[in-house]
């Protein structure tokens, strides 16, 4: 049985971690090479790594930073932030990253994702997709999720995996640094209608959280948080271990 990941992830502004309340409010944690040092020797299974602000800012990803991140773990590592054209790729996969995650570039250009698949490999995509309810319809957000791109979700993430993404993160705004849990109806939908690997995100505040979700929605592949991670209120160790108790297939 495939083992359940659980993903730190790393939202990077001006070169240091930064965690915010429903994507607003962000407030200064660290710098993303100590903490990713002490995930990579924690247990987690993957690493994630956003430049919160590069698509938004309209620039091109920090790879400064980026690189002396890359060369301090030794776990997978997904980078993305101002990704928007191959050669976006191509630079960030330089930089040691293992995967790359295109959300606003594909928004803008969806061809993207078949370009990059065909070049590198369905499994180097990944689709990062910022997802809030508006008007009882999973909406489709852009730029930090600040800007309603009116694309109804499901369909949205559906095409792009038939374009060529290999992994989706279903990220959502409405539960984002609340704590209160995964936005299980929200991820439902979206494993239903792909096959490929599906990454929750946004809503953990505890050890149950994760064990609920890889109970109730045994489709998704991964669990990704920030704060609790950061802050010190879930330790990885603890986490897999519970979940080892719980039945939940992990790498201890």
């Amino acid at each position: 049985m495939i083992t359940k990941r659980i993903i730190p992830c790393l939202d990077v502004k001006d070169g240091r971690v930064v965690k915010g309340v429903n994507f607003q409010g962000l407030s200064d944690v660290s710098s993303p090479v100590s903490l990713a040092e002490y995930y990579s020797a924690a247990g987690a299974d993957e690493l994630v790594f956003y430049d919160i602000t590069a698509s938004s800012d309209g620039r091109k990803l920090f790879t400064d930073i980026l690189c002396k991140t890359a060369e301090s773990v030794f776990i997978p590592l997904t980078v993305g932030g101002g990704i928007n054209t191959v050669d976006d790729f191509d630079r960030v996969l330089k930089c040691g990253a293992d995967k790359v995650s295109v959300n606003s570039g594909a928004i803008r250009d969806p061809d993207l994702i078949r370009q990059a698949a065909k070049r590198y490999g369905n499994q180097c995509v990944v689709l990062s997709v910022d997802v809030k309810r508006v008007d009882g319809e999973f909406r489709v957000f852009a730029k930090g999720g600040r800007e309603d791109t009116g694309m109804e979700a499901i369909s949205w993430i559906r095409r792009c995996v038939e374009m060529g993404a290999g992994e989706v993160v279903v990220n959502s705004i409405d539960t984002d640094g609340v704590r209160g849990g995964f936005d299980l109806p929200m991820l439902e939908e979206v494993c239903n209608a792909v096959s490929v690997p599906v990454i929750a995100s946004g809503g953990a505040g505890g050890i149950q959280d994760f064990i609920t979700l890889f109970q109730t929605l045994p489709k998704v592949d991964a669990g990704l948080a920030a704060s609790i991670f950061h802050f010190g209120q879930v330790k990885i160790s603890d986490l897999k271990e519970k979940m080892a108790v719980a039945g939940i297939p992990t790498r201890l």
